[in-house]
């Protein structure tokens, strides 16, 4: 059997959960994912889990506060002016707390993600920490293939 390494292409199911035991992702119900191990598809602690798995291997790792996503970062907290999400997007848009608002990033090519926190007058509180980050994981894998 071949067992993991670093560039190896995977088949896996797998769930990240956070810490109130909820599925954040979940392959188990549908199609397997395949990725290659080093591109930065998974965080590098859960990557470090896989290495050495054989095909088959039906594993399941407890990652500690922070070590998958990172600490929170207070400094991800940013306010955004209405006015600028209206000029972005939706010029009728209402938000919410708790909305996942996207944005382009600077050369346009990408998007990421932020959650609004406060709504104050004219401006909206974003978190753009990762919804895991400074949080405990568990990580479940069913590893059906490598190359």
């Amino acid at each position: 059997m071949t067992a993991i390494q670093s560039g190896s292409f995977l088949t896996l199911h797998y769930r990240l959960a956070g810490p109130d035991g909820a599925a954040v992702v979940d392959t188990f119900s549908g199609q397997p994912a395949t990725l290659t191990l080093g591109n930065g598809e998974l965080t590098p602690a859960m990557e470090a889990r896989l290495i050495g798995l054989p095909e088959g291997a039906r594993e399941s790792f407890e990652l500690r506060a922070g070590e998958a996503f990172g600490e929170r970062n207070p400094e991800m907290l940013q306010r955004v002016r209405l006015a600028l999400l209206h000029e972005l997007g939706d010029a009728d848009a209402q938000y919410r707390i708790g909305d996942v608002v996207r944005f382009p990033t600077p050369n346009g090519q990408g998007a990421y993600a932020g959650v609004v926190r406060e709504i104050g007058g004219d401006w909206l509180l974003f978190d753009f920490n990762h919804p895991l980050a400074g949080q405990p994981v568990r990580l479940d894998v069913h590893v059906i293939g490598v190359l």
